[in-house]
């Protein structure tokens, strides 16, 4: 990932990326430019949907793909391939989510190290978060760490499932086969 090299405030940049045809990341200033995905980058997140999407229907959650923004404090503004919020103030604004439960990325080589690294650092700012799930798009592998406990003494634990492998999504409840996950990708 390749910064703009500029110095933006966080109200900058919500105006220029209203109007952007190009999606960016904001990050402590500096913003980035979002790349394209793959085939199985995209097969995955539309399985990923399809498998969540039924039941979050009839609860009082949202699910979001790719174009609406998780925020923390204006620190940060991320498109995460796909993300669950339950949480009542988050239907204040149509554009930016600041109180996701479930964060979903599907790794791509360019992004992964940022994703498991910077990124999940800055997620774990929500207090709101209690599972962030990173997908590979290069083997049947799917990576769900865990909040445990509360506030500011809270751990991260990690699960990783393999083929042949339940995913269990914990913070909404429900269970995936995995080869759902990977259904007409190279992979399957």
């Amino acid at each position: 990932m390749i910064a703009i090299p500029c110095g933006f405030s966080p109200e900058d940049y919500l105006v220029i990326e209203r109007d952007s045809r190009v999606r960016h990341e904001y990050r402590c200033g500096l913003v980035y430019a979002m790349t394209g995905g793959s085939d199985n980058h995209n097969l995955i997140s539309l399985n990923l949907v399809i498998e969540i999407g039924r039941p979050l229907r009839d609860r009082n959650c949202q699910f979001f793909v790719n174009d609406i923004k998780v925020s923390y404090r204006d620190r940060f503004f991320y498109y995460p391939d796909l993300f669950v919020t339950c949480d009542p103030r988050d239907r204040d604004d149509r554009y930016v989510k600041r109180y996701p439960k479930l964060i979903v990325e599907v790794l791509s080589p360019s992004t992964e190290k940022f994703d498991r690294h910077d990124k999940f650092a800055d997620y774990q700012l929500l207090d709101s978060l209690e599972e962030y799930v990173l997908i590979s798009q290069e083997r049947m592998e799917v990576e769900c760490c865990r909040r445990v406990g509360e506030g500011p003494n809270s751990q991260w634990e990690t699960e990783v499932y393999r083929e042949g492998d339940l995913v269990r999504l914990q913070s909404i409840g429900l269970e995936i086969a995995i080869e759902q996950l990977y259904l007409g990708t190279i992979l399957t």
